[in-house]
């Protein structure tokens, strides 16, 4: 039942396709301007599993889960926001066969699609530009999926309980840090041990390592641990959507 608002998703964008494409320049940008203009003076980069890559290698797989991260997360807050305060979208969904909990799947289902299609795309400009170190880069596709699930839960969960637009400065002091310190720009080792437990709590940072491995075609039983942390994530997420749209559609 759920498919039915991905499609009514798809075709709302029809004629809003820029704003998809728009989404797509921002880690490419970063990629030539840091990955390929500032590596050209950094060199080499030993990654925290010990393999050594050129700097735009290394940049590349983070800004691949950033990427998932930020396409997930403002789809799952900014447009489910409007939705659900504005549009009152969600009431003209409850008049059909269509329940809160199939809203809460139908959503992050589609902010998941978006996700999988910037994925895709940078990962063709990635190969093309020589920066894919191994056949293994293929799974950093699921991984993409996997960081927009956990992204996704957690950001509709939070947009549940958004008053008004000025809550969503909340969205971007969480936002901004972690993509500028998971070990995004810089391997973990070159943080202070005790920051480095804090940027290990972070869930980009397991995004950001486990795209990392598998592009790099390093694969050990600890990509099992970023994988856990972003189900959980992600599940957890989910639950408390399907919970808190139940009390705010139905009550």
């Amino acid at each position: 039942m759920a498919r039915t608002l991905v499609e009514r998703n798809l075709r709302a964008f029809r004629h809003g396709w820029i704003t998809l494409v728009s989404g797509f320049f921002e880690p490419v940008f970063y990629l030539f301007s840091l990955g390929v203009g500032l590596g050209s003076l950094v060199g080499a980069v030993t990654t925290d599993s010990g393999a050594e890559v050129p700097y735009a290698a290394f940049v590349a797989p983070a800004l691949l889960a950033a990427s998932a991260m930020n396409g997930a997360v403002y789809d799952s807050t900014f447009n489910v926001f409007f939705k659900l305060k504005y549009a009152k979208l969600y009431d003209s969904v409850l008049a059909t066969p269509l329940g809160p909990r199939d809203v809460a799947v139908g959503e992050i289902s589609w902010a998941l699609l978006r996700g999988q299609v910037y994925a895709v795309a940078f990962l063709v400009v990635v190969a093309v530009a020589g920066l894919v170190e191994s056949w293994w880069a293929l799974l950093a596709l699921p991984a993409a999926t996997l960081i927009g699930f956990a992204f996704a839960g957690v950001g509709m969960a939070a947009t549940t309980f958004m008053r008004s637009w000025v809550d969503f400065d909340y969205v971007q002091l969480a936002i901004l840090p972690m993509f500028l310190f998971s070990a995004t720009f810089f391997p973990l080792s070159t943080y202070p041990d005790s920051l480095q437990l804090v940027v290990q709590a972070t869930p980009l940072y397991h995004g950001v390592a486990l795209v990392r491995d598998v592009m790099i075609g390093q694969l050990h039983v600890g990509l099992l641990g970023h994988v856990a942390y972003l189900v959980v994530m992600g599940l957890v997420g989910f639950y408390v959507t399907g919970r808190r749209l139940e009390r705010l559609l139905l009550s």
